[in-house]
């Protein structure tokens, strides 16, 4: 298998002041807005865009979420070995606000379609949007699409496409990687 670097650190730290800035600029103070990171791979997301928004930004009082879907999952059952649970963490009501879901990989559009299914135990949004960090365009399966993007890769299906946190894997990085 051979892997290639598609973004690095510095890629990865222009594109979160980018899409602060575009967040920034839709939702202004984030005072009717909660940001809602999919757990595992987009709580790192989420908590590095809600980290610079409140640090470099000076958001005050930015409420973050972070969703598990395990059992949200269309193939929750059909998988030899079973999915492990993570934790969700949303102690405010999303009851009329805007939410901003985040992860960091969107591919065939399942792993969202779930997390709307999972938030409506949490209320009634008034809207949710979408961002993530890397668009597989040419993989959907459903008729989902962000509405923030850190970069669209055109990746074939044989080909993975790799996120790596500093936080997990001890260097930001994104790669594709061949079968």
């Amino acid at each position: 298998m051979s892997k290639k670097t598609l973004l690095n650190s510095k890629d990865i730290e222009i594109i979160l002041h980018r899409l602060a800035c575009q967040l920034i600029e839709n939702h202004n103070d984030f005072s009717n807005t909660v940001l809602i990171g999919l757990q595992p791979r987009g709580s790192y997301l989420a908590n590095r865009l809600a980290n610079l928004l409140k640090t470099e930004y000076k958001i005050k009082d930015l409420q973050l979420g972070l969703l598990d879907i395990t059992f949200y999952r269309d193939d929750f059952r059909r998988r030899d070995e079973p999915l492990a649970a993570t934790s969700t963490k949303i102690n405010f009501l999303i009851e009329d606000k805007k939410v901003v879901i985040i992860d960091d990989v969107l591919y065939s559009g399942r792993s969202v379609r779930a997390a709307l299914t999972a938030l409506q135990s949490y209320g009634r949004p008034k809207n949710i949007e979408l961002l993530v960090l890397i668009d597989r365009r040419f993989s959907r399966h459903l008729p989902i699409q962000p509405n923030y993007r850190g970069r669209q890769v055109d990746a074939i299906n044989e080909e993975k496409v790799l996120v790596s946190w500093n936080e997990n894997n001890k260097k930001d990085a994104v790669y594709i990687e061949q079968a």
